[in-house]
C-alpha cells in the first residue's frame, strides 16, 4: 500500500494530482483545511490537505510515484503519519499563540487574544478534535489493514485437511484423521499407506451369502428399484438360485411396471402389495423361493409417520436382512438425517448405489463412519444385472483415496 499526502487549494486538483502520481485505483482516505504557517496564513484562505492511498499492484503495473512501498514501509508510513498528527496538535497551539501575541502587540492589546485572528477555545479545540479524528481514522484503517492480512494468514490450509476436502470427506471427522496421521508420520509411515490403513480398518464386511426374505429401504431417488432388479438378476440368472420380488411402491409412477417388466424377462413371480395383509398373502406365494427380494417406497426420513407406516410392513414380511440404500452423491449434512431417520427401521446392511455420478467418494467413507454398518453392495452404473458388486475393504479404501475410479 502507498500513502501519500497533498496541500491544494480545492479538490479538484488533489483529484487530478492523485490520478496522475497514484492512479485511478487510488482512494481518499481522509481530507480537512488547514492554513499556511506563519502570519500570511492566518489572514489568507485555507488550503485543503488530502490524504489518499492505494494498493500496491500485482499486475506489475506500478503507479508514477518516485519510490514503490511494499507492505511493511505503508504500515510504518502510516505509523509516522499518526505520530506527526499528534505531534502537529500541540505544536501548531504553541505557533498559533505566538503569532496572536505579536499581533496584539502592535494593536496595543493586552492580554487580549484576537478572535478574528484565532479563538484558541473554537477553532484551536476544532482543530485539535479534527487531528484526533484523522488519527482515529487512520488507526482503523491500519487495523483493518492488519486484521484483512491475518485473515488471509488463516485462509492457508493445511495440506492434509486440503486433501481430505478433495476426497469429501466430511470436516466434522477431518480433525480425527489428521491427528492419526500426524501421531504416526513421527514413525516414518507414508501420508497414503496410514489413510489406506485407517480406512480398510473402518471396513465392515459382510460375507454372509442372501437368502431368505431381504427388504432395501431408502429415501426417494437412490435407485431402490434398479438396484433390486440388479439382486435379482445377479442371484437368478448368475448364481442360479430360485428369486421371488414383491414391491410395496405403488406412488411412483412406473415403478411398479418397471420392476414386472424385470420378472417377466427373468421369468420369476412378482406380486404387487398395497395392504399389511396382501404382504403375508405374497410371502406365502413366494414360499418356495431361496430368496424373496422386497421393493418398498422412498419415504423422507424426516417424516416420522411415512417411516412408521413402512415399518408395519416390513414388520409383517419378517425379513432376514433388511439394506439400508444410499447415494453416493448424497450431501455429507444428508447422510445424518438419512441414516438416523431409517434407524427404526432396524437395517442391518448398507448398500451405496450411483458410485459412478461422482468423482470423490469420500462418502464411502462418512456413510460407514455414521452408520457403522457393513457395505454389502456398491452399483457402478445403469446396467442390469452387472453394475452391482460386493467390495472388499481394500477396494472401498481405494475408492476413497482416488486411485480407483469409474470416470
Amino acid at each position: 500500500m502507498i500513502i501519500k499526502r497533498y496541500l491544494v487549494s480545492n479538490m479538484n486538483e488533489a483529484l487530478t494530482r492523485i490520478r496522475y502520481e497514484l492512479g485511478k485505483d487510488a482512494i481518499i482516505i481522509s481530507q480537512r483545511k488547514v492554513r499556511k504557517p506563519g502570519i500570511k496564513g492566518l489572514f489568507s484562505g485555507k488550503l485543503i490537505e488530502v490524504t489518499a492511498a492505494v494498493e500496491n499492484s500485482s499486475d506489475g503495473k506500478k503507479p508514477n510515484v518516485k519510490k514503490e512501498e511494499n507492505f511493511e514501509d505503508s504500515l510504518a508510513s502510516i505509523k509516522r503519519i499518526m505520530e506527526d498528527r499528534v505531534k502537529t496538535v500541540d505544536t501548531k497551539e504553541v505557533i498559533l499563540e505566538k503569532e496572536n501575541e505579536k499581533v496584539a502587540s502592535k494593536l496595543n492589546v493586552k492580554n487580549q487574544k484576537l478572535e478574528t485572528t484565532y479563538d484558541k477555545t473554537s477553532q484551536g479545540d476544532l482543530e485539535q478534535d479534527s487531528m484526533y479524528k484523522e488519527v482515529s481514522e487512520m488507526k482503523k484503517l491500519l487495523n483493518k489493514v492488519i486484521e484483512n492480512t491475518s485473515k488471509d494468514e488463516d485462509k492457508k490450509i493445511n495440506p492434509l485437511e486440503e486433501k481430505l476436502n478433495d476426497m469429501d470427506i466430511d470436516k466434522e471427522f477431518q480433525t480425527e484423521l489428521i491427528d492419526k496421521v500426524t501421531a504416526s508420520l513421527n514413525e516414518g509411515i507414508e501420508e497414503k499407506e496410514i489413510l489406506r490403513e485407517i480406512f480398510e480398518s473402518l471396513v465392515l464386511e459382510c460375507e454372509e451369502e442372501i437368502k431368505g426374505r431381504v427388504v432395501l429401504v431408502g429415501p426417494t431417488g437412490v435407485g431402490k428399484t434398479t438396484t433390486i432388479a440388479k439382486l435379482a438378476g445377479k442371484l437368478a440368472l448368475v448364481d442360479k438360485k430360485r428369486v421371488g420380488l414383491i414391491t410395496v411402491d405403488t406412488y411412483r409412477i412406473g415403478a411398479i411396471d418397471q420392476l414386472r417388466t424385470y420378472a417377466e424377462i427373468m421369468n420369476i413371480p412378482f406380486k404387487v402389495v398395497i395392504t399389511i395383509k396382501e404382504m403375508q398373502e405374497a410371502i406365502n406365494y413366494m414360499e418356495n423361493c431361496d430368496v424373496v427380494l422386497i421393493d418398498t417406497t422412498g419415504r423422507s426420513s424426516k417424516n416420522a409417520m411415512e417411516i412408521s407406516a413402512l415399518r408395519a410392513f416390513i414388520e409383517k414380511a419378517n425379513p432376514h436382512h433388511v439394506n439400508m440404500v444410499i447415494s453416493g452423491t448424497t450431501k455429507n449434512k444428508d447422510i445424518t438425517s438419512i441414516l438416523e431417520g431409517y434407524v427404526d427401521l432396524n437395517y442391518d446392511n448398507i448398500i451405496v448405489t450411483k458410485l459412478d455420478e461422482t468423482t470423490a467418494y469420500g462418502s464411502l467413507y462418512n456413510i460407514i463412519k455414521r452408520a457403522n454398518k457393513p457395505i454389502k453392495f456398491i452399483t457402478t452404473g445403469q446396467n442390469v444385472p452387472n453394475d452391482i458388486r460386493v467390495p472388499n475393504k481394500e477396494e472401498i479404501a481405494r475408492f476413497i483415496l482416488g486411485e480407483e475410479t469409474l470416470c
